[in-house]
């Protein structure tokens, strides 16, 4: 059995103007990871974001926003990872992703970063591309027939029936996330990977 997560990492950008926007689909499922695990964010500016923690079977689980903007996001996870001596493997990376399309959510260990740069600043600041990522699809303005440019595209908010699919691939991953703090990643995957 692998390690289990103990700490889960949302990416986004800071501030209201960017709540609602593709790139900040990793903040929406750590909200929703917190309200499940009973716990709420506050700002704690040694680990650069907002952080919440919670107790599950005897462990500490610890939840990350980091508000440094999307392309810092290592400062923050690379900081609280080693105060708590947080292997790369036990965190978990909640991301967009524009290679899946809306509704999609997938889950890997390791590999590139595709060009995203938060997760490009993250493995950086680990040392290792050994995390975990939870890829929550958002569609790329290509694939979407949209004219705009990837960098407009992710920092606006989906459309309507972009935003359903969006949400119903966070609850398949609120619902996964027993097994992922548990180290059952198999069952995780068979669950997120399954069309329904």
């Amino acid at each position: 059995m692998s390690l289990p997560i103990r700490l889960l990492v949302g990416l986004g950008n800071p501030g209201s103007e960017y709540a609602r926007t593709r790139h900040n689909a990793g903040f929406w499922l750590l909200d929703q990871a917190a309200s499940d695990l009973g716990a709420s964010f506050g700002m704690d500016r040694n680990f650069f974001g907002e952080v919440a923690s919670a107790r599950r079977g005897g462990e500490r689980i610890h939840l990350l926003k980091p508000t440094t903007f999307m392309n810092r996001s290592g400062q923050a996870v690379g900081t609280m990872a080693r105060f708590y001596k947080i292997q790369p493997e036990e965190v978990l990376v909640v991301h967009d992703e524009l290679d899946l399309m809306p509704g999609q959510i997938k889950l890997k260990q390791g590999g590139g970063h595709a060009g995203h740069n938060g997760l490009k600043d993250i493995q950086a600041a680990l040392g290792s591309p050994a995390f975990w990522r939870l890829r929550i699809g958002i569609g790329h303005p290509r694939t979407l027939n949209l004219a705009q440019q990837v960098a407009a595209f992710v920092l606006n908010p989906p459309r309507l029936e972009e935003q359903i699919d969006i949400d119903r691939a966070i609850d398949k991953g609120r619902k996964a996330l027993p097994q992922l703090l548990d180290g059952q990643f198999e069952f995780a995957v068979r669950d997120l990977h399954t069309e329904n």
